[in-house]
């Protein structure tokens, strides 16, 4: 699992991008995941099949293999890339776990801009 990961995410929401930097605070791996904005060159050019208006929806990540996670599906692919969260991932083999991280996960999408304003302002900082 040493192998780069590419999460693509929404740089025009500080919850998104808090979400990042906290993920790269944490990775196993220092050069593990790759950051790309959902809006940038960068992933119309190398991930065309992952169109902007699903990227603004829910995050992106993309294995080595190309296998591409969208959204709650990502979480544990995440966690397991992560110091101390790699118990987390074995919650997620749980049906009722699958569902409720479904849910959390479309009720805080849905809403972070509210989120953003409200808790995280938008600071002009580089990832």
């Amino acid at each position: 699992m040493s192998e780069i990961v590419v999460l693509i995410y929404d740089d025009n929401c500080s919850l998104c991008r808090g979400c990042m930097r906290w993920i790269k605070m944490r990775a196993i791996n220092a050069n593990g995941f790759e950051f790309i904005s959902c809006r940038s060159e960068d992933r119309k050019t190398r991930f065309p099949q992952i169109d902007e208006a699903a990227c603004l929806e829910s995050f992106h990540l993309i294995l080595p293999n190309g296998k591409v996670f969208a959204g709650e599906e990502a979480i544990p692919e995440i966690a397991q890339r992560l110091n101390y969260f790699a118990w987390f991932a074995a919650l997620f083999n749980a049906p009722i776990t699958k569902y409720l991280a479904r849910r959390l996960y479309r009720l805080v999408s849905n809403n972070r801009y509210i989120i953003s304003r409200t808790i995280l302002p938008l600071k002009d900082e580089a990832l």
